[in-house]
């Protein structure tokens, strides 16, 4: 039987590396990441996230992120649902909408054309959207900032407006949490609903 594919979504410091690990966890899933899930995307990364690497041209920026994801989906996730094996992932073809689509303002229906023929078709069986406010989100910022989180405010709330779009496109794949307050009570209520949602 195939497993599930759990993906985590979110805007920078929404905490969905430390919930999608704990989620794994409590379902014994394979977990994993974009971009940087295999050798290859962790090069990737490099190139997308860092600062010095300086302005990108958005289409640059979605091929890059669509790479990522063929050889994520080919070398990580596309096996371990084979297995059977659930996976949760941080960052899925949600992350090319929000931040290459809204954010970015490229189109929507190419990127969903793209992302489709990089995964090959696949797609998340539950998203799950950690939702915090912008001031919860710059006070969890430390360190310097990648190249994402350098980017002004404006273009962080077109990308929480488009996840909020996506999420309210499809009420029957997606569920949005509540991403604020101490991590065991984030927990809690991703658990429950992804309980709610997947039997």
């Amino acid at each position: 039987m195939r497993g599930r594919l759990i993906v985590l979504e979110g805007g920078e410091a929404s905490g969905k590396s430390t919930q999608a690990r704990l989620l794994a966890t409590d379902l014994g899933a394979v977990l994993t990441h974009e971009p940087g899930g295999t050798p290859a995307g962790r090069r990737v990364r490099e190139v997308v996230l860092d600062p010095a690497v300086g302005e990108l041209s958005p289409r640059a920026e979605a091929l890059l992120m669509a790479a990522d994801r063929a050889e994520h989906v080919a070398e990580v996730i596309a096996p371990a649902l084979a297995r059977g094996d659930d996976v949760v992932s941080d960052r899925f073809t949600p992350s090319s909408l929000a931040y290459q689509g809204y954010g970015r303002g490229l189109d929507l229906g190419e990127l969903r054309r793209l992302s489709s023929w990089a995964s090959a078709g696949l797609e998340a069986d539950l998203v799950i959207l950690l939702e915090v406010p912008d001031n919860v989100a710059r006070q969890r910022r430390g360190g310097r900032p990648d190249r994402m989180e350098a980017e002004d405010a404006a273009f962080h709330r077109r990308v929480a407006d488009g996840y909020r779009r996506l999420a309210a496109a499809e009420p029957d794949r997606w569920v949005v949490v509540d991403g604020t307050g101490p991590i065991d009570a984030v927990a809690a209520r991703l658990r429950a609903a992804v309980g709610a949602l997947i039997t």
